[in-house]
C-alpha cells in the first residue's frame, strides 16, 4: 500500500526570492487542508474566481512548512513571480487534493481499517 503511494505522490513545489534568496517549500497537509477550508477557501472555485482564489491558494500552499509566513507576504511575492504558470497552479492543485485524499478523511483502502469498525 505504502509503494503504491509513494509511486503516485506529488512532490512538493519550490518558490526562490532571487532578491532576498529565501527559499519557500509549498505543499499542503490535512492541517493546511482544514486551516483553508475553515476560512472559506472551495478548490472548486479556484477557475470561477482567479483573481481571489488563486493568491489564496498561493498563501495556504504555505501553511505546512512556513506558518509565519503572512498573506500580505505571499501576495507580494506571487506578484513578484508576475502570477502563477499554469504548471504551477496545477501543481497546487495536485498538491492540495492529494493531502485531502491521503489526509485521513477519505480512505485510500476500504478494505483497511483502523481501531473503529464501520458497517454499512
Amino acid at each position: 500500500m505504502n509503494e503504491i503511494l509513494n509511486e503516485d505522490k506529488v512532490m512538493p513545489m519550490f518558490v526562490t526570492d532571487k532578491e532576498t534568496g529565501a527559499r519557500f517549500e509549498l505543499d499542503f497537509s490535512r492541517e493546511s487542508v482544514v486551516f483553508a477550508e475553515s476560512r472559506g477557501f472551495d478548490l472548486a472555485e479556484v477557475s470561477k474566481f482567479p483573481l481571489i482564489r488563486i493568491p489564496e491558494l498561493f498563501f495556504y500552499a504555505f501553511r505546512k512548512n512556513h506558518r509565519k509566513v503572512g498573506r500580505n507576504q505571499t501576495d507580494a511575492l506571487l506578484n513578484k513571480m508576475g502570477g502563477l504558470s499554469g504548471a504551477a497552479l496545477e501543481r497546487l492543485i495536485q498538491l492540495y487534493q492529494q493531502a485531502v485524499q491521503y489526509g485521513g478523511v477519505i480512505q485510500v483502502d476500504e478494505e483497511e481499517e483502523k481501531n473503529v469498525t464501520v458497517e454499512l
